[in-house]
């Protein structure tokens, strides 16, 4: 079965190209993303092969789906850019990966945190420059401080573990909260109010569905304890970015950092380096020293790659046998 593969980088290629156990698979790899007009390059792909940024609408899914597709496979955990209804009625299966390295995205959330706040991304610059002067980087010690994990999966507790390695009291809000595990951890398990209250810094690690989204908005962002941290390397839709923007002006925010962001199609995973970013928005908010901004690499750690190369290929190799997913990976 010939695979496509879509908004491919040369490290995906790398990955998948070197995970075996599927000889009756064919690899096809596209640098472009899979939309409504791209569809058309599916043509004798039995399987495609997508990422976070490719936009499965009812439309794209109807026209890969009349060129003989039956297989959808996302290399990554999110899925709000499926049409899952449509695919379902078009009989066509999806399947994500759903675990790929919960430490590679917690571990990230923590160097975010820990690069905004000692200014290490400042010192670094200056050093190169000779300027070892150490005005404007004073930074707070994270031991004693109380962090906020909303979101309580794989991500979100090894996160809370991290932090309580630290030194600090970790709060935790869950829409299904685990108190067995929070009490084993030393986690406070509160309410939404209560965490954004009481912590000085709030890290995210939840999927965006529509109860999730703009969850951090004007009237979120007011609640939140006064010169606090927000850190989000989840999905970029959890935050208003205008609201999150007037609380960094008002000071309400003490910082912020990112791995993700709301309209980052067309512009993470790209160099725009030689051209005029046109999202105000995002052009805004790299203006302020107290906002550090990464363009979606949690991920990016060899674990995590591989995992990812392993479970989509162990799937789209049950696919062409006509044999189930892997348990937990379809949608």
């Amino acid at each position: 079965m010939q695979i496509a593969f879509y908004d491919t980088k040369p490290y995906d290629r790398e990955f998948f190209s070197r995970t075996t156990g599927a000889p009756n698979l064919t690899f096809q790899f596209h640098e472009f993303r899979l939309t409504e007009q791209t569809a058309a390059s599916a043509e004798g792909a039995g399987a495609v092969c997508v990422f976070v940024n490719d936009r499965l609408t009812r439309e794209c899914l109807e026209k890969v789906g009349k060129l003989g597709v039956k297989f959808v496979a996302l290399r990554c955990a999110g899925f709000n850019n499926v049409d899952l209804t449509a695919a379902g009625e078009l009989g066509i299966t999806v399947t994500r990966v759903p675990a790929y390295s919960p430490h590679a995205v917690a571990e990230h959330t923590v160097a975010l945190l820990l690069t905004l706040n000692r200014k290490i991304h400042r010192a670094y610059n200056r050093v190169r420059e000779l300027n070892f002067s150490l005005g404007g980087l004073v930074g707070f010690d994270l031991h004693g401080k109380t962090v906020g994990i909303v979101g309580t999966g794989k991500i979100g507790r090894v996160a809370a573990r991290i932090f309580r390695g630290f030194g600090c009291r970790v709060l935790a809000h869950d829409a299904a909260p685990d108190l067995e595990w929070a009490r084993a951890e030393g986690v406070e398990p509160c309410g939404m109010v209560e965490l954004l209250r009481e912590s000085d810094v709030v890290s995210l690690h939840l999927p965006l569905t529509p109860q999730t989204h703009y969850l951090i908005n004007h009237d979120t962002l007011v609640q939140m304890k006064p010169g606090a941290y927000l850190v989000n390397t989840s999905r970029g839709k959890l935050l208003d970015t205008s609201a999150v923007i007037d609380a960094l002006k008002s000071r309400r925010l003490g910082g912020l950092a990112l791995d993700v962001y709301e309209e980052e199609e067309g512009i993470f995973f790209e160099d725009h380096s030689s051209s005029v970013l046109l999202d105000d928005e995002l052009s805004r908010l790299l203006t302020f020293p107290n906002v550090l901004i990464t363009s979606h690499q949690a991920f990016l750690t060899h674990e995590a790659l591989s995992e990812i190369a392993r479970v989509t290929v162990e799937n789209l190799g049950r696919a062409a046998k006509q044999q189930e997913p892997v348990e937990g990976t379809k949608l």
